[in-house]
């Protein structure tokens, strides 16, 4: 098998239980079987999409990817996803600009009687690595830690701020290329040093 999957309806099945794993057990890496997709979209990031959108899901492109217009034919050809224009109305936003994270505040946060009306942010990064952030919370045992590059500076901070808003507050995929990892908003973070 190459480092494609060559089948994509067995690679998104396979996306789709890699990214709940993810989500159980927060901070962990996983790598998934991509799907060849235009840049900039990752591999991983279109076995994602792929995966956990249809006609009913409506998915924001970041400009860096709204920017591409191959991006939006390809998500709207493989899952029938609308595509739209505000932040605010996306079930998931895709964001090329890791470093242009946008405020939290601008995608939908859910209610206390519906916090699964949500947004789940999917983010490239370039690398897991860098300076470490703790993390505890359903699915870790005692601390577990992750790091990614690059990220807002303040992007543990903005963490934090998501995670006292629980049950409402938006869950994070990041993604390095093949592999992803989960950030739920139930996870409690904090920058070391």
């Amino acid at each position: 098998m190459t480092a494609l999957a060559l089948n994509p309806a067995f690679a998104s099945q396979a996306a789709f239980r890699a990214v709940m794993e993810c989500f159980a057990s927060p901070g962990k890496i996983k790598t998934l079987e991509g799907v060849a997709a235009p840049a900039p979209l990752a591999p991983a990031t279109a076995a994602l999409i792929q995966s956990l959108a249809d006609y009913e899901t409506r998915v924001w492109l970041d400009p860096a990817f709204a920017a591409v217009p191959a991006v939006g034919e390809w998500i709207r050809f493989q899952t029938g996803a609308p595509l739209v224009r505000e932040p605010g109305l996306a079930t998931f936003a895709l964001i090329a600009d890791s470093q242009g994270v946008p405020d939290f505040a601008q995608f939908a946060q859910g209610t206390e009687e519906y916090p699964d009306r949500s947004a789940t942010l999917l983010v490239q990064v370039e690398r897991f690595d860098g300076r470490l952030i703790d993390i505890e919370g359903p699915g870790i045992k005692d601390v577990s830690t992750f790091a990614a590059e690059p990220l807002p500076d303040d992007f543990a901070e903005r963490l934090a701020g998501n995670r006292e808003m629980f049950p409402r507050g938006i869950d994070f995929v990041l993604i390095a290329g093949m592999r992803i990892m989960a950030l739920p908003r139930s996870s409690r973070v904090s920058r070391r040093g």
